[in-house]
């Protein structure tokens, strides 16, 4: 009879354990995390992945990463094959596309509540709004500045610690940096010529508005820009090639690679390339605010990669999309993204602190915020193009600035009119 009772009494407790187990393992959830490759951003949500992790044992986090041209594509295609992320990184750009695609479901208000939205974060952050409802949050925010080499500076006889303040002074700087060989070819580009990079970003909300212009009225849904401040702008821009000659478009393929290259001596770019541009070891360079007008007009363009919930999500595994999501965007993920990739956090607490403020590099990008715009794009990478095209018109086919103007404003006014609600 004892040894009968043992023998229940050790079934039974091999019985508990196996529900124990069973209990654990239903509570365990995986959840998968999409965004494109960046090799500082890849870092960065590794590192917030093993934080959320050891704080959420019950929760697995796996990352998906896709080249950049090919990221949209991916995730559309994926939800077609009902498949697809829990949490996916998207550019506010591209939210009326990813909206309209039923890509992504609204951010549910019992943990996003809206009035703490929109007084923790920067107010940039209702380019994730439409209606009643928010479908992103971000982690971090960039503006632009312009970087400049502290070396090739000085072999101008330029001085490090004075970087241009002005358009005409950028210009003066760039023309002495500039440095060319026997035959003429570019060796040293004073600055870089990349509209495929920021300088769409400059040219559209910078240069036109310091030449007296806006880009866009109605809500940016009504192209503004031809106009003759918009023709100053581009005329200002080209110019930098065809008659000052301190760059070259294509120029090392990239402006930020040229930069790195110690091959252009400035470079217009983003908080985004700080993670790369510390990683070179013996680079000297600084960071300022863009150049002003001459009436000291200044402006900026602020961007950012939000982070929103797949519209397939649901059950378990949208109630640990939801903790991801609050972590990733919570001031303890900020300053690991500060850190690791050199974005600003988007919590105008956590962004705007002394120590941020009087930091050389982040300084600048931080004053820039402060003027900053940022564009509604309804097709982001559509609208880019037509940017590029105007430029390229001009530099590589000889098109007066006054045509090409013309030709991007309709062009750029026709994509916006087809997605409009029909």
């Amino acid at each position: 009879m004892e040894v009968y009772m043992r023998r229940a009494t050790l079934f039974a407790g091999l019985i508990a354990g196996f529900s124990t187990l069973a209990i654990n393992a239903a509570q365990a959830v995986e959840i998968e995390y999409w965004q494109y490759v960046f090799d500082s951003r890849v870092k960065a949500m590794d590192q917030l992945i093993e934080n959320f992790e050891k704080a959420n044992p019950d929760i697995t986090v796996k990352q998906t990463t896709f080249p950049y041209a090919d990221y949209q594509t991916r995730v559309i295609a994926a939800k077609m094959g009902g498949q697809g992320p829990d949490v996916m990184q998207l550019f506010y750009g591209w939210l009326d596309k990813f909206v309209a695609g039923g890509l992504l479901q609204p951010l549910p208000t019992d943990a996003f509540p809206h009035d703490k939205i929109e007084s923790e974060f920067f107010p940039i952050v209702s380019a994730m709004k439409r209606g009643e409802d928010y479908y992103g949050l971000p982690t971090a925010v960039r503006s632009l500045a312009l970087f400049y080499n502290k070396k090739l500076f000085t072999e101008a006889g330029l001085d490090p610690a004075n970087p241009p303040k002005t358009l005409d002074e950028f210009v003066a700087a760039a023309e002495k940096a500039t440095k060319r060989d026997a035959a003429g070819n570019l060796i040293v580009a004073g600055s870089t010529l990349d509209m495929a990079g920021q300088d769409h970003q400059w040219w559209r909300e910078v240069l036109v508005r310091q030449f007296g212009g806006e880009p866009y009225t109605d809500g940016d849904r009504k192209v503004a820009y031809n106009t003759e401040a918009g023709e100053k702008a581009l005329k200002f821009y080209t110019d930098l090639q065809t008659e000052k000659k301190i760059g070259q478009a294509g120029f090392m393929d990239e402006g930020q690679a040229a930069f790195r290259a110690g091959m252009a001596a400035m470079t217009i770019d983003g908080t985004f390339r700080l993670g790369a541009f510390k990683s070179i070891e013996g680079f000297e360079w600084g960071v300022t605010e863009l150049p002003a007008n001459a009436d000291g007009t200044r402006s900026n363009y602020a961007s950012y990669f939000a982070n929103g919930i797949s519209a397939t999500t649901s059950g378990e595994k949208l109630e640990a999309s939801k903790k991801f999501l609050a972590y990733i965007s919570s001031p303890e993920a900020m300053d690991v993204w500060l850190k690791t990739v050199g974005e600003l956090p988007a919590r105008r607490s956590a962004a705007m602190t002394e120590a941020n403020l009087a930091d050389p590099v982040y300084g600048p990008f931080l004053k820039g915020l402060e003027y900053a715009r940022t564009t509604m794009f309804v097709d982001e990478a559509a609208q880019r193009q037509t940017t590029i095209d105007m430029a390229n018109r001009v530099l590589l086919e000889g098109q007066s600035v006054k045509d090409s103007l013309a030709q991007a404003a309709a062009a750029e006014q026709a994509i916006i009119d087809a997605a409009a609600p029909k």
